[in-house]
C-alpha cells in the first residue's frame, strides 16, 4: 500500500498543477508602463509566455530558433508570444540593445524582481509555458535544439 501512494500523490500533484492558473502580477513594458499578467492569455486563445535573461544562454537560442518559425506559427494557430526577462536591476539595462540586435517580433515584459518567476515556482530560465483561458496547460523548463518542434506541436493541440 505504502507503495503505492507516493506514485498517486506525484500524478494528483502534476494534474492539479498542470492546470494551475496563471499568476496575477505587475510586470513592466520595455518604455517602464505597468502590464498586468493576467492580459496574456484573453480571448479564449493559446499563448506562449517564456521567461528569459540576457545572460542565459540556452534562452538566447531558444528565442531565437522560435523567431525563426513564429511568423508561420501566428498565421496558422493565431499564437502571442510573451518574452518576459527575468533580469534584475544590475543587467535590465542590456535587454533594450539585446532585443534591437535579435529583432524578435515579441511582446517584452520586464519582471526585475522576479515576482512572477516566483509565483510560477521556477527553479531556472528558460521556462515556456502555453497558457489558454488563464490556466497553465503545457510547461517546459530547459532548452535543447528541436524542442521548437515539440511546442509548436502543443500549441497546435491546446488551439483546437
Amino acid at each position: 500500500m505504502k507503495k503505492l501512494i507516493l506514485p498517486i500523490l506525484l500524478m494528483l500533484s502534476i494534474a492539479t498543477f498542470s492546470q494551475s492558473e496563471l499568476p496575477n502580477i505587475d510586470l513592466k513594458t520595455l518604455e517602464g508602463k505597468s502590464f498586468s499578467s493576467s492580459a496574456l492569455a484573453v480571448d479564449n486563445k493559446v499563448t506562449i509566455v517564456s521567461l528569459w535573461a540576457t545572460w542565459c544562454v540556452p534562452c538566447l537560442k531558444e528565442l531565437d530558433a522560435i523567431s525563426e518559425l513564429y511568423p508561420e506559427w501566428q498565421d496558422e494557430t493565431n499564437v502571442e508570444l510573451f518574452a518576459v526577462s527575468v533580469d534584475d536591476s544590475r543587467t535590465v539595462k542590456r535587454v533594450k540593445p539585446l532585443i534591437n540586435g535579435k529583432g524578435w517580433d515579441y511582446t517584452i515584459l520586464l519582471d526585475t524582481n522576479n515576482d512572477f518567476k516566483r509565483a510560477l515556482g521556477a527553479a531556472t530560465v528558460p521556462l515556456t509555458l502555453l497558457v489558454k483561458d488563464n490556466k497553465i496547460v503545457y510547461r517546459h523548463s530547459g532548452y535543447s535544439p528541436g524542442a521548437e518542434y515539440e511546442l509548436y506541436e502543443k500549441i497546435r493541440e491546446f488551439s483546437n
